[in-house]
């Protein structure tokens, strides 16, 4: 059974079809590409009146960008149960800085937390935007946030500040993930839950490149690590197409299972949409520690 991200007020799926979804993102409407959505549409997505932007991605050509239809902020917000996130189109992609599907996650991240009934440290790698980041900071975690991307950190540290979090314990880091843990081992620095949401292909600060399925099962080995004695949860997630949630199972029962007694449960992500249907969004996988 997928895992469904509710609780948004400020965003939601109003139609999809003929590859595409149409969003509402507070009062920015945007249809952007989305391979899941193979149906016919309702109706001609594009012809939407509301529609602020849409992002061309017309197969066989190389060229790909935002089209704007009705003006808007170049920079909007949405919140979410007190947590606010500052969104902007990407140049080069069709991303706004937010993944609305994560807020599954984030709500299971609040919860282990919040009950865990002790101070918790996190690692969070591939950091992004922060929105795992202030979710477990908004339950009272001490985080360390790593992103190679300066742009995203900074985002993080902004969305921070909105949600009334700027004093909280997040420490911002520009950074390698391979190489951080490589030091926080050396360093003897340990955390109580790891998160992580790698992408396909990238590349670091100093040109690392980093290829999925040949650098996650080495990256998870060595942040194994890093777990305090007494570890809480290990959070992995993934957009790489056709990496199934079987698979991140897998992954973490081979790098955990010997050593630690955990719960390993892995699902997809999906978003409800006014169609009354659920949309895939990638998956992902946790084990939470017995004990």
């Amino acid at each position: 059974m997928p895992h469904i991200a509710e609780g948004w007020r400020d965003y939601q799926i109003i139609a999809t079809g003929d590859g595409y979804k149409l969003e509402r993102w507070g009062k920015v409407y945007l249809l952007r590409p989305d391979p899941q959505a193979i149906w016919e549409a309702p109706f001609d997505l594009f012809s939407y009146e509301k529609l602020n932007a849409y992002y061309r991605a017309e197969a066989g050509k190389k060229e790909e960008k935002w089209v704007i239809v009705k003006p808007f902020k170049e920079e909007f917000t949405v919140t979410r149960k007190g947590l606010t996130f500052h969104l902007k189109l990407s140049k080069n992609f069709k991303h706004t800085g937010l993944f609305p599907e994560q807020a599954a996650n984030w709500d299971d991240i609040v919860k282990l937390i919040g009950s865990a009934g002790r101070d918790i440290k996190v690692l969070n790698l591939f950091a992004y935007t922060g929105g795992a980041t202030i979710a477990a900071a908004s339950a009272g975690a001490a985080v360390t946030h790593v992103d190679a991307a300066p742009a995203m950190v900074d985002r993080a540290k902004q969305n921070a500040a909105s949600s009334d979090l700027a004093k909280a314990p997040i420490r911002y880091i520009v950074d390698d993930c391979l190489k951080f843990v490589n030091r926080e081992i050396r360093r003897g620095n340990r955390y109580d839950a790891v998160i992580m949401d790698p992408p396909s292909f990238g590349r670091g600060p100093d040109g690392e490149v980093w290829k999925l399925e040949e650098n996650l099962y080495p990256l998870l080995k060595r942040t194994v690590e890093v777990l305090s004695d007494k570890p809480l949860f290990f959070l992995i997630n993934s957009y790489t197409t056709g990496l199934q949630p079987t698979v991140i199972a897998d992954l973490l029962k081979l790098v955990l299972g010997k050593k630690y007694n955990c719960d390993v449960n892995a699902y997809e992500l999906a978003l409800p949409t006014d169609e009354g249907i659920e949309l895939p969004c990638g998956c992902s996988g946790i084990a939470t520690f017995k004990g």
